[in-house]
């Protein structure tokens, strides 16, 4: 059975559509047309639009016609997105990254801020002030203004990161995933356009849950791991997806 999700909101609406775009910039009416499959009105989408451009997650496309591209945090996000899709490959040596708050005092934006930073560099924290996770991927570490860095090594590296994930649960939420993808993927190839607004939705759920993945090393994971199961099956789902979009997209240019 699909579980009941929540309705999408106009934000969450334009922030998806643009999310899966490359590059990440449609025309404003088909944003608006966007919206109208979920039954999201042109004006509320247009207002949602005009705070995202305040909030600097939308800037002008300056195009025709007229346009908006995904910036600031979402820009940031969907790089993100795209490593969680396609996990870079790269050795490990046991070695764990760790950031060590060394800052006496911090306003609370300044904490929030960091907080953000190393949760979407897919650190955990092992105690207050002290962040990590193993030094398996490759670029550059979060922005941690106030931190020094240090790598180290844990005698029981497996426990460890099963305490500080949930590995259990991301795996049982990613099963749960990958037979939603197996129900809707033939329906889209047969029923196009009419099931693109609750695959749509599925679509961004699954996007999420594998940016959840914290892309530990083989050596740390549980034997039954499904990530990979998960990646491919969305692989399949998404290029049928893709295969209606377009055609939609075509009807409303």
């Amino acid at each position: 059975m699909t579980p009941e999700r929540n309705p999408l909101s106009a934000r969450s609406v334009v922030a998806s559509t643009l999310l899966g775009m490359h590059p990440p910039v449609l025309a404003a009416r088909v944003l608006v047309r966007s919206g109208e499959l979920f039954g999201i009105s042109e004006g509320t989408t247009r207002t949602a639009i005009s705070r995202m451009v305040a909030a600097g997650e939308l800037e002008p496309d300056g195009g025709e016609p007229p346009g908006y591209r995904l910036a600031g945090r979402l820009l940031e996000r969907q790089a993100r997105q795209d490593i969680s899709r396609k996990p870079p490959r790269w050795g490990w040596d046991g070695r764990w990254r760790m950031a060590v708050v060394v800052a006496e005092r911090r306003s609370a934006e300044e904490r929030a801020a960091l907080r953000t930073s190393l949760l979407g560099g897919r650190y955990a924290e092992l105690r207050e002030g002290v962040w990590t996770r193993p030094d398996n991927l490759p670029g550059e570490r979060p922005d941690a203004p106030g931190c020094e860095w240090i790598k180290g090594e844990f005698a029981e590296p497996a426990a460890t990161a099963a305490t500080l994930w949930d590995l259990a649960g991301w795996g049982t939420q990613a099963r749960a995933l990958e037979g939603e993808l197996a129900t809707w993927t033939p329906r889209l190839d047969a029923e196009g356009v009419d099931v693109l607004a609750p695959t749509f939705v599925l679509s961004a759920d699954v996007l999420r849950h594998l940016q959840a993945d914290p892309l530990l090393p083989r050596e740390l994971l549980p034997r039954d791991w499904p990530g990979g199961a998960l990646r491919k099956a969305y692989d399949g789902f998404d290029a049928a997806f893709k295969r209606v979009w377009r055609d939609w997209y075509r009807s409303v240019r």
